[in-house]
């Protein structure tokens, strides 16, 4: 499963329309994840039009996202890797562990808020967050994430610059 990691994308003030760069790799997803703060459920939409969303509900998320069907937290199984997903996963230290103590029986943790990519791995536990395709903040491009999940195993997890 091919599956791509959004988050931040806050329409829209930064998301007008889907970018070419992540609509490229959109057009190849078997899901799209969105870890929060879309701002506008159109966003969904949007992305819906090219893979199945699932979604999370960020700070600046009002009652029109949660209506669309985005929960402040999901747990999903995906080609048999246990997946949690959140917006604000607290201060970067001791983050790690601490989604782990959150979601024990998690293999995968998504998410965003801070709009600085991240991979983290240990304990068997991955935290993963895409950054911003939009909002790039401090940091040097916009990015998505990546990943390719098979037979209950990550095969693969990248950050990928869109900008």
């Amino acid at each position: 499963m091919r599956v791509v990691v959004l988050s931040d994308t806050h329409a829209p003030r930064r998301w007008r329309s889907c970018p070419e760069r992540v609509a490229e790799q959109l057009r190849t997803a078997d899901l799209i994840l969105h870890a929060g703060d879309v701002c506008t459920p159109s966003v969904l939409d949007e992305l819906a039009a090219y893979a199945p969303v699932q979604a999370v509900r960020g700070n600046n998320d009002g009652p029109d996202v949660a209506e669309w069907g985005a929960p402040e937290v999901l747990e999903v199984t995906l080609e048999g890797v246990r997946v949690a997903m959140l917006h604000d996963s607290g201060p970067a230290g001791g983050r790690l562990a601490r989604m782990g103590r959150r979601f024990p029986e998690a293999d995968l943790v998504v998410f965003g808020h801070s709009h600085i990519p991240l991979m983290q791995a240990g304990e068997g536990l991955l935290i993963f967050n895409p950054g911003s395709p939009t909002d790039r903040r401090r940091q040097p491009k916009g990015t998505i994430g990546l990943l390719r999940l098979d037979a209950g195993r990550i095969v693969d997890a990248e950050i990928v610059p869109v900008t």
